[in-house]
């Protein structure tokens, strides 16, 4: 894959820049992912999700450390208090949601906003909001969800193109599937393939190439 490629829809509309590289915690698969984030070149960004309640301030001062976005999944309120960015799940409702897109919208503060979209519901969703970038998923069959249906490169790519904002593309990225990733994707994520436990020289190729050369587009979010 030319990593040059990625990215060309890696800008928000107000102008966020969109981290290329997205590592996301999950309370089965990696319920701490403070390891693993320790590890991600600067500018990429941690997606919490469903984390235990003493870990989302330590992880955040990590990631001011390293240089690193944070989003908060589901709570615009902690967001705001750790200067995060927010994301919202797919259909789950996300408490202090309306706070954040007051301070967004009425002052020019907030992180970004992502979205989670699986279809065309989700992708409609981060249109009226006017959210920063969607989180697009499954690109491929996920271990996240077994037996769920993916979408698939093509599919993946129509929807991409509807969501008119940076489209980040998530779901059972590995080494052998990563270059039928599309290309105008703004930036990958990944659970399982960004873990401590999946050294460095194994990681996907779109994953690794980032890594080596530390590099993010745009600016990271505020954190």
């Amino acid at each position: 894959m030319r990593w040059g490629r990625l990215g060309q829809n890696g800008r928000s509309r107000n102008g966020r820049g969109i981290p290329a590289l997205w590592l996301l915690s999950d309370a089965r698969r990696l319920p701490d992912p403070r390891a693993a984030a320790a590890r991600l070149p600067r500018g990429s960004a941690v997606l919490a999700r469903d984390l235990a309640p003493g870990l989302l301030r330590p992880l955040s001062a990590l990631a001011r450390r390293r240089g690193l976005a944070l989003v908060v999944a589901g709570d615009g309120r902690a967001a705001l208090a750790l200067r995060a960015g927010l994301h919202l799940p797919d259909r789950r409702p996300a408490k202090g949601l309306l706070p954040f897109l007051v301070a967004r919208r009425g002052t020019g503060g907030g992180g970004l906003l992502s979205v989670a979209a699986h279809g065309r519901a989700g992708i409609a969703r981060a249109r009226r909001l006017r959210a920063d970038l969607v989180i697009l998923s499954p690109v491929f069959p996920t271990a996240s969800h077994p037996g769920a249906p993916a979408l698939g490169p093509l599919r993946w790519a129509a929807l991409a193109r509807r969501a008119g904002r940076p489209a980040v593309a998530l779901g059972g990225v590995n080494a052998l599937n990563s270059r039928r990733l599309p290309r105008l994707a703004a930036g990958w994520g990944a659970i399982g393939g960004l873990s401590r436990h999946t050294p460095v020289a194994a990681w996907p190729q779109c994953f690794a190439d980032v890594a080596i050369r530390s590099f993010a587009h745009g600016r990271p979010g505020r954190h």
